[in-house]
């Protein structure tokens, strides 16, 4: 099979899925004629061709997908005038927390935030999918571990934690918080322009 014909086959695998799909899935299509290597090159020859469009090849935490580009978020918000939920201050500070040190316990984040933490908050993190208790401290009462999941780097646009803005001094950790912030809000606002199968 040429490139040509590989590109046609993942660009339509893509657009068609619902869920972004790894290199073994995508492989699949191939009957594994394709090793990984050079599917990952079709892939950034297919990112390439989709470079001056509204729409972009991503790779995100659990795989590749086609999605709108941020600027296109404003045409696409008319389409979806509803308004996704607003996440407090508060909520936003405890997924930071748990992003950046995970994995954490509820205490672990009360100290860091000097607050009591309101267990709707978490649940309505969980409900959300972006964090999971991933085990319990060995400790007295075993409390849970808390950690983020791959929605949540999907939702972000991130591959990895390592994506994340890095936090070194204060002035650069409140900053950063703040644009942390900004991020979580774009991505909850910009969900319905996720380019899944309604292309």
């Amino acid at each position: 099979m040429n490139t040509t014909d590989a590109k046609r086959v993942l660009e339509t695998a893509l657009i068609c899925a619902q869920q972004p799909l790894t290199l073994r899935e995508l492989g699949v299509l191939f009957n594994g004629v394709l090793a990984a290597d050079s599917l990952k090159l079709v892939l950034a020859e297919l990112q390439h061709d989709w470079a001056g469009r509204g729409v972009e090849l991503v790779h995100v935490a659990s795989g590749w997908r086609f999605q709108s580009r941020p600027h296109m978020r404003e045409y696409l918000d008319r389409l979806h005038p509803e308004k996704p939920p607003r996440y407090s201050r508060a909520t936003l500070e405890t997924l930071a927390i748990i992003a950046y040190r995970q994995p954490v316990t509820r205490g672990d984040m009360e100290d860091i935030r000097g607050v009591t933490i309101n267990s709707l908050l978490l649940k309505q993190l969980e409900d959300r999918g972006w964090v999971e208790v991933i085990g319990h401290r060995e400790t007295v009462g075993r409390p849970a571990l808390y950690a983020t999941t791959r929605q949540f780097l999907d939702d972000l646009g991130v591959d990895c934690l390592a994506d994340l803005p890095a936090m070194n001094d204060m002035p650069a950790q409140v900053a950063k918080l703040e644009q942390f912030e900004l991020s979580m809000i774009d991505a909850v606002n910009s969900e319905p322009a996720a380019m899944q199968s309604e292309l």
